[in-house]
Parts: structure tokens; C-alpha cells; sequence
């Protein structure tokens, strides 16, 4: 099978293109799904399609379908999917990276006339980031929800996520929204089984560990598992001038005694790879003249092996068998997942053709959650990843060469041949 290369000069100029919308003025971008900034670069993509003679679809959740027809009118479609919104002040790469690469495939592959069998689509996700209308992954948890397991179905309920409202104002609805984007379209145009082969993803890498081992592209092989829990602190609130020390019932000293406790034993685990976070703090009554009464944190913990994530679990359960801090402590289970696997095949086809074009590469773990996570539920499905500056992302600076992204799209554009050829 011939290899194919796409364009560094195209890419180059897609990345400019697109960081114009939502522009933060700090070399980054906001841009919220259906906001006017999303239009724009909705309206960029449909330009760009419709120039190399792709058909646009729409489907009822806005989701946007750019296909070039194959030579067989009754195959199914290859879809290469990403998302264009942001994270607030985020950066130019997260979710756009792949609908840009999914673009330069099927601009490669009209230029060069490349033969193909079956339809070849470039899809566009709406509200992955879920940073205006929560959750996260909000449409694909929609489309992809007759198909998901029974403990994640109940998050992503179609009435309740048309009622998400913004954390902006409070008020505003998804739904309200996806009315007036001038995006709702048709929902028989929805990635489906009956339409659509198999779909890959392409994505910044967000860490640092290609950049470290100086290789270009990851090769996705699953997305970690992963729980999130909460711990709950209760004391009393008294004066933090006239109460004694000893006598105080204070949560935050409680809270943070468990957070020391948490990174002490998990850690005695020996598993560097094993990652966890408490990234929320709730306080109560936050004030500086109080002693706090509630405390509330999160802990978010990944890994591969759901063995390990049990014996992790195991110290988050011990945390509310005793006082702390002469507080009472609860620990509650907000949600897990279990670890996706890439479908092996489109994992070969993607290790091959990152092979045989020569871009080094290595197998890396997906830490974070995509869109393609639930489609791997509806489709064959796999990934890809591009080098990440610093490892930083969802932030300004995080940042990507041209010539990375570059080669994360011509090891996708031969990858998706190889599927096609199948």
C-alpha cells in the first residue's frame, strides 16, 4: 500500500486560522461550545470541507459531519472525530487539533486523489470540554448512550442534559442554546452503528512523556480507569481569637490531615505510574475570623490495573473508620470507571503506519477522558497522540509544533487507509 504525507504548510496555516476564534488575547483561546467564537470556526471548517467537495451533515446535538464518498456507495464511513471548544483561557490545540487533523486527512486525500472504498468523515463533537454547560463529554454521552454502561448511563440523561445550565449566568440551558446556534439538525445524521465502521481520535498528548523521550507521536492503547470520591469533614465553627486550641473541632485541620495521610500510604503502594489529585476544596464558613465547621474535598485517582485502584480504594474507605482532628469524617463514592481498551486492530493499523512513515513513536496510556471513550462503547475505536510543549494543556501556553501536528495527521491519514483497505 502507497504511503501518503500531509501538509505542513496546510497545518501551519489551519493552526493560525483557528486560533483566531475565541482569541483570549494571552495566545490562548475561550471559546465555549455554541458560543459565536464556536460558530466561526464551525463556519471555517464548512468552508474548508465544501472547498474539496466533502457534504456537510448536521445532527439534532449540532455534531458536524464533513464526508468525502468512497468508491462504494454501501460501505460504511471512517470517522475521525474531535471537539472545537475550549476550557476558559485554554490553549490552541485541546479538541481542535484533531478536527484540523481529520480536515488535512481529507484535503490530503482529495489533493492526491487518493482511492478509497469507503466514505472518509471528519466529525466535529460538540460540548466535550462541558466548560459552559456541564458534564464533560456531554454529547457524546448522548449519542452514545444506549450503548453505555448501566453506572455511567445515569449522567447523561437526555432531558437532563438539555436542562445543564450555564456556569456563567446560572440560567441559560444547553438546550436553549443548541435552539438558537443555528446548528440543531437531524437526528437520523447521528454517528451510529448503521452508518459508520470504525472511528479514530487524535489528541494533544497533554503530558510531558514524548517530549521527554524526544518521539513525535504516541500510540494510544487504552484510557485509564479511573474514581472519584468525596470526603466530608464535620467540626464546629467558633471564634478563631477567643477558642482554645485544644479544644477546637477544626475540619480544614482535619481535612488536611487526611490529604497527608491519602499521599502517605497510597504512596507506600510503590506504583509511580498511579496518579491522584484532590483538585476541589469546599470550606465552610470561609471566613478568617472562624475556625471552619465543613471541609469537602475530591479525590480523583487513575491507573490501568483496577486491582491496584482497589487497593488504593481500601485507604480512602479506612479514612472514615476514626475521628480526625476530633472531627467526624464521611467518604462517599461519586463515580469510577473501568479502563477502555482501543479496539487491537486500529491499534495495529496506527502502530504500522507510524512504522513504516517513519515518525517515532511509542504505546502511551490515555490518562484523561475523550469522546472516543464512549464511542468505543457504539464503534471500533482508537487514538492518537501528539507531543505536548512542557506537557502543559488546558492552559494558554500549551502549545504543539506544527511539524508534530503534522505527523500525528499523516500517521492518521495512513492509518485510516489501512482500515479502509481492510
Amino acid at each position: 500500500m502507497s504511503l501518503y504525507e500531509c501538509s505542513l504548510e496546510r497545518m501551519t496555516d489551519k493552526i493560525k486560522t483557528f486560533s483566531k476564534y475565541g482569541d483570549a488575547g494571552h495566545g490562548g483561546i475561550t471559546r465555549y461550545t455554541l458560543s459565536p467564537e464556536d460558530v466561526l470556526a464551525r463556519e471555517e471548517f464548512t468552508k474548508r470541507m465544501e472547498a474539496i467537495g466533502a457534504v456537510i451533515e448536521i445532527d439534532d446535538l449540532a455534531n458536524m459531519y464533513a464526508t468525502l464518498p468512497g468508491s462504494d456507495p454501501d460501505a460504511k464511513r471512517i470517522v475521525m472525530a474531535s471537539h472545537t471548544d475550549s476550557v476558559k483561557n485554554g490553549g490552541n490545540y485541546d479538541g481542535i487539533l484533531g478536527v484540523m487533523s481529520a480536515m488535512e486527512v481529507l484535503e490530503t486525500v482529495a489533493e492526491h486523489k487518493i482511492p478509497h472504498k469507503h466514505p472518509l468523515t471528519a466529525m466535529i463533537w460538540t460540548n466535550e470540554e462541558g466548560s459552559l454547560y456541564p458534564p464533560a463529554m456531554m454529547v457524546s454521552g448522548i449519542v452514545c448512550w444506549d450503548y453505555l454502561p448501566e453506572d455511567i448511563k445515569g449522567k447523561f440523561k437526555y432531558d437532563d442534559m438539555m436542562a445543564s445550565k450555564s456556569v456563567l449566568d446560572g440560567e441559560d440551558t444547553f438546550g436553549e442554546a443548541l435552539d438558537r446556534s443555528g446548528y440543531k439538525g437531524d437526528k437520523k445524521n447521528r454517528l451510529s452503528r448503521d452508518n459508520y465502521k470504525n472511528m479514530f481520535e487524535l489528541h494533544i498528548e497533554q503530558g510531558p512523556i514524548l517530549e521527554d523521550a524526544g518521539l513525535d507521536v504516541g500510540v494510544v492503547d487504552c484510557v485509564l480507569g479511573m474514581f472519584n470520591y468525596r470526603f466530608r469533614f464535620y467540626g464546629q465553627t467558633v471564634h478563631a481569637g477567643t477558642f482554645p486550641m485544644n479544644k477546637r473541632q477544626d475540619a480544614l485541620w482535619a481535612a488536611s490531615q487526611v490529604i497527608n495521610y491519602l499521599h502517605e500510604e497510597i504512596d507506600k503502594l510503590g506504583h509511580p505510574e498511579l496518579v491522584y489529585t484532590t483538585g476541589e476544596i469546599v470550606c465552610h464558613p470561609n471566613v478568617h475570623t472562624c475556625v471552619p465547621d465543613y471541609v469537602d474535598f475530591s479525590l480523583d485517582c487513575r491507573h490501568e490495573s483496577a486491582d491496584l485502584r482497589d487497593k488504593v480504594l481500601e485507604i480512602v474507605k479506612s479514612c472514615a473508620d476514626k475521628e480526625w482532628a476530633g472531627c467526624k469524617c464521611e467518604v462517599e463514592k461519586m463515580w469510577n470507571r473501568d479502563t477502555v481498551y482501543w479496539d487491537k486492530k486500529l491499534f495495529g493499523f496506527v502502530k504500522e503506519a507510524a512504522e513504516e512513515t517513519g515518525v517515532s513513536h511509542q504505546v502511551l496510556h490515555s490518562g484523561a477522558g475523550h469522546d472516543a471513550q464512549f464511542a468505543s462503547y457504539v464503534l471500533p475505536t482508537t487514538m492518537i497522540f501528539v507531543q505536548s510543549k512542557d506537557g502543559l494543556s488546558h492552559c494558554e501556553p500549551e502549545y504543539s509544533t506544527p511539524e508534530h501536528c503534522t505527523s500525528g495527521a499523516t500517521v492518521l491519514l495512513n492509518a485510516v487507509l489501512k482500515a479502509d483497505a481492510e
